[in-house]
């Protein structure tokens, strides 16, 4: 899943760490834990929704560490091959790598060794197949995102974005050791949502994207046309995620919650595409208005996965 911490920020430092401190807080900056969060947020609910009622307290906690140790290995490794691009951008230049609080080296050990402690946790203490798919969601998002997709396309959320569908199926695995059509359509949903999500963050800082030659659709294509990507996905998105009411049979609450901050979404996106028609201003086009309220549609939305279950009983 690809949330991101829309904060500008200061030149960067250069002096290294200065305390014990300081090396703690750039190793757990290395882990992004505020995406780390929204990755959660994606995987307790669907425990609910397969466990039918509160899941084991035990195996919550083991599938969260698990978890955050393999989205934090993910993380720490797309910070190592991303050291160039963060040292040029804005946003992300007051990173650990950027600012030399942690040697390239230091940080490449840890990333893989978040992944192996995580694969093993995840398989001993939860199952292994829930254990393979953090696994192959942490390969998808270095690999297949970080080094392939994200410097040649345009389109390098839309598939990259996958990797951040993952905890849907990990939480529904670790409850039943199976797969089912109920996580995969949250995962769509998360799918299409990413692209609304990250396309509105990118339209406000697409001239640090410039800058460090990433080619992320709002650089190559005026606000117009990503505007129009955004509605049409956020459309899609609604439609999958009203897909679950029948796929999983859950009761009244989820498909009324799912619809109403549909609704708000479409309106927020529509909103958008309008202000689109008459500028290309990046202030004007207030895009982190649908960024910010991406974050609380996706959280708000599980929720209601979670607490569904939980008035049928």
């Amino acid at each position: 899943m690809t949330a991101v911490d829309p904060q500008v920020s200061a030149p960067p430092r250069t002096d290294g760490p200065t305390s014990v401190r300081d090396v703690l807080g750039a190793y757990v900056g290395l882990m992004k834990p505020r995406i780390i969060e929204l990755l959660l947020l994606t995987t307790v609910p669907v425990m609910f929704l397969a466990q039918r009622g509160v899941p084991p307290l035990g195996l919550v906690v083991a599938t969260v560490l698990g978890g955050t140790l393999s989205a934090g290995s993910a993380n720490a490794l797309n910070c190592v091959y991303d050291a160039d691009i963060d040292q040029r951008m804005r946003r992300t230049r007051r990173r650990a790598l950027p600012r030399h609080m942690v040697s390239t080296r230091a940080a490449l050990v840890f990333g893989l060794a978040l992944g192996v402690v995580s694969t093993l946790w995840l398989g001993l203490l939860v199952n292994w197949l829930s254990a393979g798919l953090a696994l192959a969601a942490n390969v998808f998002y270095v690999v297949g995102y970080t080094m392939i997709l994200k410097r040649r396309t345009t389109q390098n959320i839309v598939w990259g974005g996958a990797a951040g569908c993952f905890p849907a199926l990990i939480g529904w695995t670790a409850v039943t050791n199976q797969l089912a059509w109920a996580p995969v359509v949250l995962f769509m949903v998360v799918f299409f949502w990413t692209p609304p999500h990250f396309w509105a963050l990118a339209i406000r800082y697409r001239e640090d994207y410039a800058a460090a030659d990433v080619p992320m659709l709002p650089v190559k294509a005026g606000a117009k046309v990503v505007a129009k990507q955004i509605v049409a996905y956020s459309y899609v998105m609604v439609a999958t995620s009203l897909l679950l009411w029948p796929v999983a049979g859950t009761g009244w609450f989820y498909p009324v919650v799912a619809a109403v901050l549909g609704a708000a979404f479409l309106v927020e996106s529509h909103l958008l595409l309008l202000r689109s028609r008459d500028t290309d201003d990046v202030v004007a086009l207030k895009p982190m208005r649908l960024f910010h309220w991406s974050n609380m549609y996706l959280s708000l939305l599980f929720v209601a996965v979670a607490l569904d279950p939980l008035l049928l009983r």
